[in-house]
């Protein structure tokens, strides 16, 4: 046999070892759907599509590409098909510790045109490595076919103070029909900041895309953190978005028990630390809603804790029977939550609302459980639900009705 000969026959024999190793690994990462049936019995197909180590945030892009956080410092680019293409350069420099890292990433609904994006993350004080605080950048992407750039970066917000700890960050992003950002800031772990009005922390925000202070803010020309602030009295706001008619909801972290679905209102104390439908976890009670009514009532508040972390109102029509919903990710709960909502003359305590207005009346409908903890919940442009399981491993996961 001439030397050519024998390598001719390697070649081909290495070749075709190639091709069942590239097989078996291309079966290996097309695992197997799940079925997941909910509490009310709906019966969902789970598709697992890809998996991170840190998995924070999700926003889809005009062409159905999407990005996804994560936590440790990285935004990716995923396909259609949820698969990872590559990774955005030039994102900010994160150093990930406890809660703090690579936060919120959403697209300006002018994308298409104007290619802009908003992202919050946590940044470490230049003097002292001990304290930390949220940013929010806004930044051009500049896209490829395997990844893009993040370019003309500008940071346009920060909590302030940066204090110690890394804890209850918050820096959830949403924007308004008219422009407006609004940013969820959570208090720290400090208790007394959200309702300390020369501070940004335990607040909502809501600011201009270039980071300057509408005027017609409800605490305007009171200082520079009253002019931001929108509301106050939250704890750790982990989802932040409008509904169909426009109104703006966020569902926060409560302490010892006590997790909050609230709607957001103009100018509102919601009562953290002051009241909590949950207790510090001392043991120390907390008053409730109830004992003080100048504070804002949740619209659902959870006892024992469900550990919210993302949050949307579905619009779509793959689950036309859901339109209006929301949908909550679960930590400590590892679920998938669905919230239904009836308009009510009366409030969630049974009180006739402010200004004799009708409240959207909301409840918990359904649970969706497979034992990981949900990071995040968007709708994608299909109409299905995608959700970000926590943590290293964590997948991406497409949710569609069961085929019956």
């Amino acid at each position: 046999m001439s030397s050519y000969t024998l390598r001719s026959i390697v070649s081909a024999s290495a070749a075709a070892l190639l091709i069942g190793c590239a097989s078996a690994e291309h079966h290996e990462q097309a695992p197997e759907p799940m079925s997941v049936t909910g509490t009310a019995g709906t019966a969902l197909t789970a598709t697992p599509l890809e998996t991170f180590e840190s998995a924070w945030a999700m926003t889809f892009l005009p062409d159905g590409r999407s990005l996804v956080s994560e936590k440790d410092g990285n935004l990716w680019l995923l396909g259609t098909d949820g698969k990872k293409l590559g990774e955005i350069a030039n994102v900010p420099s994160v150093t990930a510790r406890g809660q703090g890292g690579m936060g919120d990433i959403i697209v300006h609904p002018d994308f298409a045109e104007n290619r802009t994006v908003f992202l919050s993350y946590v940044e470490r004080d230049a003097e002292d490595d001990n304290l930390s605080g949220a940013a929010v950048e806004r930044a051009t992407l500049s896209l490829t076919v395997e990844g893009g750039t993040l370019e003309n970066r500008e940071v346009i917000w920060r909590q302030s103070p940066k204090v110690t700890g890394n804890g209850h960050y918050g820096h959830r992003l949403a924007i308004a029909q008219d422009g407006h950002l609004f940013i969820a800031s959570g208090e720290r772990q400090k208790f007394t900041p959200a309702q300390n009005m020369a501070m940004n922390l335990g607040k909502v925000v809501r600011i201009n895309q270039d980071g300057s202070i509408p005027e017609d803010n409800p605490f305007y020309g009171n200082g520079a953190m009253a002019d931001q602030i929108w509301t106050l009295g939250h704890r750790n706001p982990l989802g932040i978005a409008f509904d169909g008619e426009q109104r703006l909801w966020v569902v926060e972290m409560g302490p010892k028990g006590g997790d909050e679905l609230n709607l957001i209102v103009r100018s509102e104390n919601y009562g953290y630390p002051e009241v909590s439908e949950g207790d510090h976890y001392s043991g120390k009670p907390i008053p409730t809603h109830e004992s003080n009514p100048i504070f804002e009532d949740p619209a659902i508040a959870w006892v024992p804790a469900i550990s919210p972390a993302g949050l949307v109102f579905y619009d779509g029509d793959m689950f036309a029977d859901w339109k209006g919903n929301a949908f909550i990710g679960g930590l400590s709960s590892q679920a998938l939550i669905r919230v239904s909502f009836e308009t009510q003359p009366t409030d969630n305590l049974g009180q006739p609302p402010k200004d004799g207005q009708t409240e959207p009346v909301a409840k918990e409908a359904e649970r969706f459980e497979w034992g990981k903890r949900i990071r995040e919940v968007e709708q994608g442009p299909d109409g299905a639900l995608y959700v970000l399981e926590d943590k290293e491993g964590g997948r991406l996961i497409r949710l569609t009705p069961a085929e019956e």
